[in-house]
């Protein structure tokens, strides 16, 4: 409770720098959470296209109605099947011209097989996946062909890796630097104090006494930094879907509260670090 009560004294004997201090912390969160808003849409964006990942197996003609049904309710039971839908050559036809409405009078036969399309679970669409369940699905007898765009499937979850490895490195970099501006600013305010900590040595105040505070205080800048960071994180978005007409997606409050802890994290890190070098040289 005193450690608190001398981390708030702090707080109103030097306004103007901890407000420095929650503004640079908040402006270096604000720069880490904008690459986390930017790498949670571009995962959101992949998944999206994700969804589109299907197998496609094309019914040889002539082939029984039961016959399809029996296959496809059979299919729908593989763990990795999220549903089969089937789809007859009249539905091929009018989804085509639909699909092609530019070019809806090229298709005036009944030229289109009839398919089972495959949508698979969220998890089973990688490449290795899907063409498992090709092979199954395959070993039907009246199956003629099946389609799943390999090549597609496989740019796709390249893309995805390389984009978690680009972001898990940006954003430990981020991280790193948004420490270091935060214990530079720390150090600032544990510089001013350096005569009052002198006067806690002399009078035998011990080092856990003297660095409570300093914690404390740096935790509470932290948080107030990481709340307005989300702050202005929210409004850049905002401007962004105003004046770019772009549909952003934001953080959770789950993901919220874990950038408010990081930031108290990162203010407690900083202050450790900054009172514990100064410490070691009185």
């Amino acid at each position: 409770m005193l450690s608190f009560q001398t981390a708030m004294t702090a707080f109103r004997r030097s306004p103007l720098l901890s407000a420095l201090s929650v503004t640079t912390i908040a402006f270096s969160l604000f720069a880490f959470g904008l690459f986390g808003l930017v790498a949670l849409n571009i995962r959101n964006a992949l998944e999206h296209v994700a969804e589109r990942v299907e197998v496609r197996a094309f019914v040889a003609d002539s082939t029984p109605i039961e016959q399809v049904t029996a296959a496809s309710d059979e299919i729908a039971k593989y763990p990795e099947v999220l549903n089969v839908e089937i789809v007859t050559r009249e539905q091929a036809l009018q989804r085509a011209r639909k699909e092609l409405g530019e070019f809806s009078d090229v298709f005036d036969g009944q030229f289109l097989p009839s398919s089972l399309d495959v949508k698979l679970k969220p998890g089973f669409r990688d490449p290795k996946t899907v063409r498992a369940v090709v092979e199954r699905v395959r070993g039907f007898g009246f199956i003629d062909d099946v389609r799943f765009g390999e090549e597609w499937i496989t740019q796709l979850y390249r893309l995805r890796n390389i984009a978690g490895v680009a972001g898990v490195a940006l954003g430990l970099a981020f991280a790193a630097v948004a420490v270091i501006i935060i214990g530079a600013t720390i150090r600032m305010a544990v510089l001013a104090r350096a005569r009052e900590i002198s006067i806690m040595r002399l009078v035998g105040a011990t080092d856990g006494f003297i660095r409570r505070p300093f914690l404390i205080e740096g935790s509470i800048k932290g948080v107030l930094g990481g709340v307005l960071a989300l702050v202005l994180t929210y409004l850049a978005m905002r401007l962004l879907d105003q004046y770019l007409h772009f549909q952003t997606a934001f953080f959770d409050r789950r993901m919220a509260m874990l950038g408010i802890l990081f930031g108290a994290l990162m203010g407690l890190l900083g202050s450790a670090v900054s009172v514990g070098r100064h410490l070691r040289r009185v």
